[in-house]
């Protein structure tokens, strides 16, 4: 066994065989590329595959990277509507890799992640029927009883948009440059949404970073969504936060997040108005205070830019892109326009 940095496989495979998973042959692991702040490797043996996570092993920050939240929620949702892969083992202390991690089934499909791959796909209706099932998915995601899964406990709902707002305020403070010349419009775009926060729309399980990157669909009918991956942001909140970090996705400039053409900002893609109309004629919500919703989620994209750039700048190998920076401020100025 060949271990990756990150990723020790005979501590691994000792704790495979102590959980009683079965095991045929010697184990083997890739890097998987894609994802932008937790490490995610391919494990395999002779019979099995497996997708492993484990946070970066650089520039952590506060409340990221929590194993045993993507592991709870993956496992909880396994018998609803939403497709997910299905749990295996986890381990939330430094025990097995010195560090957190858990892991999952690996389930066969297409991850589209480019403007190429996209269009691979099919024509304007392949796609078009492809983002109906994921926001179908969403829907469904959102209309999950987290109590009746055994997740009323996985978040605070009462105050999540207030929190939300703080929350992405002060993990601004622990990535942004020194003598940063966007803090003057970041701090802009937090005063204005803490003074113009909403009643909250509803309760439900967010996702918190849901996009068709995020997803694998089946090779043979792009139309079906077989697993929504990385919960890592995943909790109790507004469900139209979900809705509207999506739609704020569509926009190009977040093709420097990915360092690629994206797929979903691609313009074979509905527009960030179709993708929000299909979500609410799909999920039955009306979209009440859609603007605030949509400057919350500009918000948050520009912070998790700013956080991908300080983990670049402290060296962390998942994040090897230096343009992720010049994301940030077109999206809070993007934020800002949406409040006017």
């Amino acid at each position: 066994m060949t271990s990756l940095e990150g990723l020790d496989l005979v501590a691994l495979d000792r704790h495979l065989r102590a959980e009683g998973i079965a095991r045929t042959g010697e184990l083997r692991a890739e890097l998987i590329a894609g994802g932008r702040s937790n490490l995610t490797f391919l494990v395999a043996d002779d019979a099995s595959k497996w997708v492993l996570r484990r946070p970066p092993l650089h520039g952590l920050t506060p409340s990221a990277h929590d194993m045993a939240r993507e592991y709870r929620v993956v496992a909880a949702l396994a018998d609803t509507a939403v497709p997910v892969a299905r749990a295996v083992t986890m381990s939330n202390d430094d025990s097995v890799l010195g560090a957190p991690f858990q892991m999952v089934e690996h389930v066969e499909g297409l991850v589209v992640r480019s403007a190429s791959e996209l269009a691979a796909l099919g024509d304007e209706a392949v796609v078009s029927d492809s983002v109906d099932a994921l926001i179908r998915v969403l829907a469904d995601l959102h209309a999950v009883d987290p109590d009746a899964v055994g997740l009323g406990d996985f978040g605070k709902p009462a105050g999540y948009l207030e929190r939300q707002v703080r929350r992405w305020g002060s993990q601004w403070d622990l990535v942004r440059l020194p003598d940063d010349p966007r803090d003057a419009d970041v701090k802009r775009l937090h005063q204005a949404l803490s003074e113009s926060l909403p009643a909250q729309s509803r309760n439900s399980i967010v996702h918190g970073d849901y996009r068709i990157d995020n997803t694998i669909l089946a090779a043979q009918d792009p139309t079906k969504v077989l697993a929504v991956l990385d919960w890592e942001l995943s909790t109790l909140g507004d469900p139209l936060s979900d809705a509207a970090l999506m739609c704020v996705y569509r926009d190009p400039m977040f093709n420097l997040i990915l360092s690629m053409e994206a797929a979903w900002s691609s313009p074979q893609m509905p527009s960030a108005d179709e993708l929000a109309n299909r979500y609410s004629v799909q999920s039955g919500q009306d979209l009440a205070h859609w603007d605030f919703y949509l400057a919350l989620a500009y918000f948050k994209a520009a912070i998790i830019a700013a956080g991908i750039d300080f983990r670049h700048r402290q060296g962390s190998e998942a994040d090897g892109s230096s343009s992720v920076g010049a994301a940030v401020a077109p999206a809070i100025a993007s934020g800002l326009a949406a409040l006017r």
